[in-house]
């Protein structure tokens, strides 16, 4: 499944140079050509260290495409993005990407953009309802992929149980990385309840110690967030010196520092920037050339993995915002 979607986005990036190509050979080219097409990228994001660089990739596409951008985030306010979505119809967007960590809350503003004729794309979240809001496609990372694709890695470096802590009950995203995991790891996971750990690091942190201090066979951690990998899962690891594997999902300076000190194995990285970068180029080229690329089904723009391998690589990229 991996390789059909990187083939997708292979193409859609072959496709999108070819067109900055042939314009750069012709001197009569007016570089706002397409400065009338107007691209709406409206998200559940807060602005902050994650979704800066989304919004960064957005912007870097529309640029390089030479349309014009209008980049809203709602601060998880789901009603806000639905209003913005809806102000956008009559705005005048020409497209519309748009995240859906609450999709029933959305679906009305969606739906009328498509009844307007206005092709949407879902990003980030959504990918299992991109259909139902009217979307070609969705531009993100499958959980249950990322969860699998974490499964093989901890294989490979050798665990045999590992525990999978589940710091939102609620949010089934997380369940479906812990699930993803269970489908390719050799060994056995358990899923751990660690509902509100992010509150509270060091009670985290105690819970997860007990976790290991009453069953010496787990030996492997899947953080599922890179602040309960560094502010709990990595300490309680080191108090019961038992050195376990420990992976995570997404990415922060702290969590980075601590894989190329070698105490993180990995981190999964959804690759936001491309994810603002690929929901402008989707949507310019269904517009400019009636491309509804994804066959129906999600553009992955992840799991990326970072690693000891390559993370002073990926540290470079963070400091310049692309990561």
């Amino acid at each position: 499944m991996s390789w059909k979607k990187l083939a997708v986005i292979a193409a859609v990036a072959s496709l999108s140079l070819a067109g900055c190509s042939a314009n750069a050979g012709d001197g009569d080219t007016d570089t706002n050509a397409n400065s009338d097409l107007k691209i709406c990228v409206y998200t559940h994001g807060d602005g902050g260290t994650f979704w800066s660089v989304a919004q960064k990739g957005a912007e870097a596409a529309a640029a390089d495409l030479g349309v014009t951008l209008d980049y809203q985030g709602s601060s998880n306010d789901s009603a806000k993005q639905a209003a913005t979505i809806e102000a956008g119809i009559s705005g005048g967007c020409s497209g519309i990407a748009a995240s859906a960590p609450d999709a029933a809350a959305i679906k009305d503003a969606m739906l009328a953009a498509h009844d307007a004729g206005i092709p949407t794309v879902t990003m980030n979240s959504g990918s299992s309802v991109f259909k139902e809001l009217g979307a070609f496609t969705h531009v993100g990372q499958d959980e249950i992929v990322a969860g699998q694709q974490a499964g093989l890695h901890f294989n490979d470096l050798g665990a045999t149980k590992v525990l999978c802590p589940i710091q939102e009950a609620a949010n089934s995203g997380l369940t479906d990385r812990c699930k993803g995991l269970a489908e390719t790891f050799s060994g056995e996971v358990v899923n751990f309840n660690l509902d509100g750990g992010l509150a509270d690091l060091a009670g985290s942190a105690a819970k997860l110690q007990a976790a290991l201090e009453a069953d010496s066979a787990i030996d492997g951690i899947f953080a599922l967030n890179a602040d309960i990998a560094t502010g709990a899962a990595l300490p309680a690891s080191e108090a019961t010196g038992r050195n376990a594997i420990i992976g995570t999902v997404d990415m922060s300076a702290d969590a980075l520092t601590a894989i190329k000190d070698g105490k993180l194995a990995f981190a999964v990285d959804q690759q936001q920037y491309a994810q603002g970068y690929m929901s402008v180029v989707l949507l310019y080229l269904n517009l400019t050339n009636a491309h509804e690329l994804g066959g129906g089904l999600p553009v992955y723009t992840g799991p990326g993995f970072v690693t000891k391998d390559n993370v002073d690589k990926v540290m470079e990229l963070v400091a310049a915002g692309t990561r």
